[in-house]
């Protein structure tokens, strides 16, 4: 259940199956991000791989000396392009791998396009998601919804992206659904009808437990996107913005040319991998750790070369010494950069009082805290429209609510009025004591203030592991209802999950052993992304 597994070994394969001799990669504007997340430039450089070019590219020489393989989404314009491709081919033989299913009448179109005979093979290998972690996974789709219905095109997306984690998973589960989302139940119906047809075409290995796939909607946690995250990946992509493993750092003060975009991948950075989950505090003390190490290993390296035996070992070191002081420059970089937006936009404050909104139950103090917080001038108007969103989840209905206080204290702050429609997102259906989840996210005895909340997930997750999901809340699709202890489970948010979700996956699937959790998204939010209301369009908190 290894998600960034499974679309390596289709990439390793790819190369493989075309056989020795230069290469050059063709892909389309979704399967480059697909490969880019798993693989770096440099690795796939190592595999014969000398080129990279985009199938829509019309400035592209003709290469004869090269292979070409093809690796594209199963769209009518890839098809078309290919088409034409082939009738004038600029590359001696071909090898077309489509990322999901690919219709047999658009197959033959291609069969009589190629009339040189270049073709050496067709194949579907399904890497039509982002593999974004080992468990975690995403679509990068917004704007799913009209309403609460489905966009009729993106709900055949979605499942394509999704049958394609299943099929490289080699899984064709049971399906469960949230049962207040009709959006769930179609996703599932649409799964269901396809997942079962391509899988009698393949042999694979029938399990005694039946794997799950359990189908939620964002709706049902409202509160999760909105807050604060406090370990490392989750707050680069907070603070400073994650998109395919790459952050953009060009308004960073001061910042060097070589460091304007930066990749941060588990696959290919031992400090990153080593620290994705640790809070802040420890994020600090690591970093200083890496610089004081790399301190002690550049005198070293930086010695007097006074023999070639000297020379020799310096160069046999270079690479090494090249590679750590780029890993240096970079964690240090982005690290300081989070450091200076904490300090600036007084996060340590903002988010104490979000988790006393999303986990406490005193409305007293969370209304003076929320409006202490409003009348700092320094509070930025995210911050301060995020804790009015979480003040109005949480008390809007309460007999002493102050609301309308503070929306007015938003107007004194000069936010502007559209950014101040603060109405209910779209959990708006449930109560109060349902989208706080009746307080049980409090978790009793942590330590750190900031990091008491626990996400809606992390509950329904325990619950489907032990048996007492209830099959009213979240019914099978079919008769067929699973009693054994689920082991592997396919989790699969409509409207986007989050970085705090894939915590809770992550440490469940440390802690609970047989069980192998993989959690998805139509997309991966963070703050910005969940409050600019492309994802439910006219039911998010502001429509912009």
């Amino acid at each position: 259940m290894n998600v960034t597994l499974a679309v390596k070994q289709y990439i390793s394969k790819m190369i493989e199956n075309s056989g020795p001799g230069m290469k050059v990669l063709l892909m389309d504007k979704e399967t480059t991000s697909i490969v880019s997340v798993v693989y770096t430039q440099s690795e796939i450089l190592q595999k014969e791989v000398y080129l990279f070019e985009r199938i829509d590219s019309q400035n592209r020489d003709s290469m004869k000396h090269l292979k070409a393989i093809c690796f594209l989404r199963p769209t009518k314009e890839n098809v078309e392009h290919l088409i034409q491709e082939l009738r004038r081919p600029k590359y001696s033989v071909y090898f077309i791998y489509f990322s999901n299913v690919i219709s047999k009448s658009e197959i033959k179109a291609l069969a009589e396009a190629d009339e040189q005979e270049v073709v050496a093979e067709v194949q579907e290998f399904y890497g039509d998601f982002i593999a974004v972690n080992p468990h975690l996974f995403s679509l990068n789709l917004t704007g799913v919804a009209r309403g609460r219905s489905w966009e009729p095109a993106l709900l055949q997306r979605t499942t394509q992206g999704l049958t394609s984690v299943l099929l490289a998973l080699k899984k064709c589960p049971m399906i469960r659904y949230q049962l207040s989302s009709d959006m769930a139940r179609r996703l599932g119906e649409s799964v269901k009808q396809i997942i079962t047809k391509e899988y009698e075409l393949f042999d694979f290995r029938k399990t005694e437990v039946p794997p799950l796939l359990l189908i939620l909607d964002r709706s049902d946690d409202a509160i999760t996107p909105l807050l604060n995250q406090w370990t490392y990946q989750a707050m680069v992509h907070e603070l400073l913005g994650l998109n395919n493993n790459r952050i953009d750092l060009s308004r960073v003060p001061g910042i060097s040319k070589d460091l304007k975009e930066v990749v941060l991948s588990a696959e290919n950075d031992e400090f990153y991998a080593n620290n994705l989950y640790l809070n802040f505090g420890e994020i600090g003390t690591n970093i200083k750790n890496l610089m004081e190490d790399f301190q002690k290993k550049k005198p070293k390296e930086q010695q007097k070369l006074e023999s070639i035996s000297d020379m020799k070992a310096f160069v046999d070191n270079y690479p090494q010494f090249k590679k750590m002081s780029g890993t240096v420059s970079k964690h240090v970089t982005v690290v300081g950069e989070l450091s200076r937006l904490v300090s600036e936009r007084h996060l340590m404050e903002v988010s104490e009082v979000e988790q006393e909104l999303a986990c406490q139950n005193d409305h007293s103090s969370a209304s003076q805290s929320v409006r202490r917080l409003l009348q700092n001038p320094r509070l930025s108007e995210l911050d301060a429209v995020r804790l009015v969103m979480l003040y109005a989840l949480r008390y809007e209905k309460h007999s002493s609510s102050i609301l309308p206080a503070l929306m007015d204290e938003l107007n004194k702050k000069g936010v502007s009025e559209r950014h101040r429609r603060v109405s209910t997102p779209p959990g708006h259906q449930l109560s109060q004591g349902e989208l706080f989840h009746g307080g049980r996210n409090i978790s009793l005895g942590v330590e750190n203030v900031y990091t008491q909340h626990a996400p809606l997930l992390q509950e329904t997750l325990d619950q489907l592991i032990k048996g007492r999901l209830k099959d009213s809340q979240f019914p099978y699709l079919g008769p067929s209802s699973l009693r054994d202890r689920p082991q592997d489970i396919t989790v699969f948010i409509i409207g986007g999950a989050t970085y705090e979700e894939a915590l809770a996956v992550y440490n469940l699937n440390r802690t609970m052993p047989g069980v192998r959790i993989v959690l998805g998204g139509t997309t991966i939010h963070n703050t910005k992304s969940y409050w600019c209301g492309k994802c439910f369009p006219g039911t998010c908190w502001v429509p912009l």
